[in-house]
């Protein structure tokens, strides 16, 4: 009875608000507000309302005595080394390590990603598993692929002709999984053009997997992340159990996928329910089944090693001093662990802690905005400028995204401000020139403490469609080694530095000039961007 008492008592409170906040959402989005200049809002099926059951809550086992092993009740919890985690700190760095990582694989490769270029740099990377299936041509290396739909279909040159040599020359070891979200089916697939059906649901994890090594990251796989676009990146290494857990995780959601043939045409594996011909409440249980599943067996294995490992552990031998916790969200198929577990995490923040949390589109979620704005812990904010903006110089609509997040933003801040929060929240945005901003995650320093105990890193953004439309992961990363902490914390730093405070004046210059269609117009489609 110990864990379900302990998630009570962290959900109650602004939890709880939180959570009325997102019913009060769901409510005005059936009310009919939807935006005039993009189809897909207009008849986009409604979000299902969340499952009222919770993850299973029962094996409580010897673990670590940090204050966050409450997260292993949800998940699997990793115990690894300290030695085994390395920061990656630039889109060069992360380049380079990934094709070092395939150039290395000996048994598996599997990639998950929003899509893959067309550029150079992409087709290098391509070139590089080539080399490496060719090389490894006696063995049983496995490429796994696993992208978003319709983001990896859009164009004539796009992440499927990318990868249709290699499934036509090793059809046998290479598999490419494209997911499509259930939502988007019938008239509204229809109807709705490209570019504008991603608004409905994606396939958004960014997992990169070599063996027993496993890159977490919000970067997708092209030139710009290769780059001149800042994002975060983890490397674990030699993590068996981890990368295990993510490569079934891939498996998992390739297999309620899209298959792509070495024809270019797509089918679906045998008994599985097809995502937008087939029955979409069939579907979507089958796939929470499947996932589900990847996530109850990993946990219940840790907890059995836990339990044996605390029985038989030999005098001398050193615990593990860092835990790794994957959080998971998937709210089509009403899986929200990553959701509870950040909640919980924002309630809990005790007076005195500081939380510094970054995202490249900042739109949080009511639910979010209530707990940063109404619990007791310092938080500092950092988002993009307009001019790193992803979408700054777009053409067309597309190019006022920028004006509406600068609109959100001015209106949070303004938030702040009336409720008397500003010594307690602060905002900052990141500027570098002729780069883009993408990094997102969160990195808590307990009362009195100058190191980060604790990082959430992978693909979220705390906004509206990581939450309830897009399939995402992300790390929980709890470590009681001093040097780790000591590279989170230079890495938040790294990110910060490039960044100035969020003032008044900010809002008064002219590139932070918002016309009046974007701000009657933002309201209405926040949800899908």
């Amino acid at each position: 009875m110990a864990a379900p008492a302990v998630l009570w008592r962290r959900l109650r409170g602004p939890g709880l608000i939180a959570l009325l906040a997102r019913l009060c959402d769901r409510n005005r989005d059936r009310a009919g507000r939807t935006p005039l200049f993009l189809l897909a809002p207009l008849v986009a099926p409604s979000i299902p309302p969340p499952a009222n059951q919770r993850p299973a809550l029962g094996c409580v086992c010897p673990r670590g005595a940090h204050r966050y092993e409450w997260v292993g009740n949800l998940v699997p919890e990793f115990g690894i080394s300290s030695s085994r985690v390395k920061i990656l700190s630039s889109p060069a760095e992360f380049y380079q390590v990934m094709k070092a990582q395939v150039q290395n694989a000996k048994k598996r490769i599997t990639m998950a990603s929003l899509y893959l270029g067309t550029g150079a740099l992409e087709q290098e990377l391509v070139d590089c598993i080539e080399e490496t299936l060719r090389r490894t041509d006696k063995t049983d290396l496995q490429v796994s692929v696993l992208l978003d739909y319709t983001r990896g279909s859009r164009g004539k040159k796009n992440s499927r002709t990318m990868l249709l040599p290699l499934l036509r020359r090793y059809p046998d070891r290479m598999r490419v999984s494209l997911f499509h979200t259930p939502s988007l089916r019938g008239l509204l697939r229809l109807l709705t053009p490209e570019r504008f059906n991603e608004t409905i649901g994606l396939q958004h994890m960014k997992i990169y997997l070599f063996d027993d090594n496993v890159i977490l990251s919000g970067a997708n796989l092209s030139d710009s992340y290769f780059t001149n676009r800042q994002d975060r990146y983890i490397l674990l290494q030699g993590c068996s159990e981890v990368a295990n857990f993510f490569n079934e995780l891939v498996a998992a959601v390739g297999d309620v996928s899209l298959q792509l043939e070495p024809d270019d045409t797509i089918c679906v594996e045998e008994g599985v329910e097809h995502p937008y011909e087939g029955d979409k409440t069939k579907y979507c249980e089958a796939a929470r089944q499947r996932v589900m599943n990847v996530i109850e067996t990993a946990r219940l294995k840790q907890c059995e090693l836990h339990s044996a490992s605390f029985q038989s552990r030999e005098p001398g031998t050193e615990p593990p001093d860092t835990w790794v916790y994957p959080l998971i969200q998937m709210k089509p198929f009403r899986i929200q662990i990553d959701e509870l577990v950040t909640e919980t995490l924002l309630t809990e923040a005790e007076r005195g802690d500081r939380l510094h949390l970054t995202t490249g589109y900042f739109n949080l979620t009511q639910g979010y905005m209530d707990l940063v704005l109404g619990t007791r812990a310092d938080y500092n904010i950092l988002l993009a400028s307009p001019e790193v903006n992803g979408f700054f110089g777009a053409k067309g609509i597309a190019g006022a995204i920028p004006a509406a997040y600068v609109h959100i933003e001015h209106q949070f801040y303004n938030e702040v401000y009336k409720q008397g929060q500003q010594r307690r929240v602060q905002l900052r945005e990141y500027f570098r020139d002729h780069w883009t901003f993408h990094a997102k995650g969160l990195w808590l320093y307990p009362a009195g403490k100058d190191m980060p105990c604790l990082t959430l890193i992978g693909s979220p953004n705390f906004g509206y469609r990581s939450v309830h439309r897009d399939l995402e992961a992300q790390i929980a990363l709890v470590t009681e080694n001093q040097d780790l902490q000591q590279q989170l914390h230079q890495e938040q730093q790294h990110l910060y530095e490039r960044s100035s405070e969020v003032t008044p004046g900010t809002f008064q210059h002219p590139s932070r000039y918002v016309k009046l269609w974007v701000k009657l117009v933002t309201p209405l489609i926040k949800n899908f961007f």
